[in-house]
This record gives structure tokens, C-alpha cells and sequence, in this order.
């Protein structure tokens, strides 16, 4: 694309009061009141292209907490005895780091 560099440039002062007056037409257009839709709405009308898994089952197998395994009780996942960092308040490294 060709560049008329003989053409008047606009300041930075221009460009401003240009976009405030574009910012104030705008806010008497009739659809900036509108109110975005509800992203559940959104979610629940759109669809993937050969997405349909209604017919699928979830299949999960869950194991008991092993004798080697504790529970942290600051972020409630169970880790293996190695990364305990406070017996006491069993506690893992993540969250005492």
C-alpha cells in the first residue's frame, strides 16, 4: 500500500479528541445499553462439531489412601510420605515452601 507522505499528519491532541467524540456518539447508540448474555446461556447453546458425548459414562476408579500416603491440610491432596515437610500439622513441601 502506497504511503502519501506529502499528506498532513495528525497530532497526538487530534487523535484524542477524535476517539472522546467517537466514545461520546457511541454512548447514544441504542445498543451500548445492551446487556451482555449470561456465559452459562452462551455455554449451553454452542456446541462442537461432533462433540455429542451425552452417551458416555465417566469410569474412575478410586483408591483409598495408602499406608504411605498422607493428606495436606492446607491444600486437602493426598501425597506420598516423601513430600511431607511437617509432621505435625502434615503438611506437604508445596505448601510449606
Amino acid at each position: 500500500m502506497a504511503t502519501d507522505y506529502d499528506a498532513p499528519r495528525k497530532s497526538e491532541e487530534d487523535q484524542s479528541e477524535e476517539s472522546i467524540e467517537e466514545l461520546k456518539a457511541r454512548r447514544h447508540d441504542k445498543n451500548s445499553g445492551k446487556v451482555d448474555e449470561d456465559e452459562a446461556e452462551a455455554a449451553e447453546s454452542f456446541e462442537l462439531p461432533g462433540a455429542d458425548l451425552s452417551h458416555e459414562e465417566l469410569a474412575v476408579e478410586v483408591m483409598p489412601r495408602q499406608d504411605d500416603e498422607f493428606t495436606c491440610m492446607s491444600c486437602f491432596l493426598v501425597h506420598h510420605r516423601s513430600q511431607l515437610a511437617d509432621e505435625k500439622a502434615l503438611i506437604c513441601r508445596d505448601c510449606a515452601a
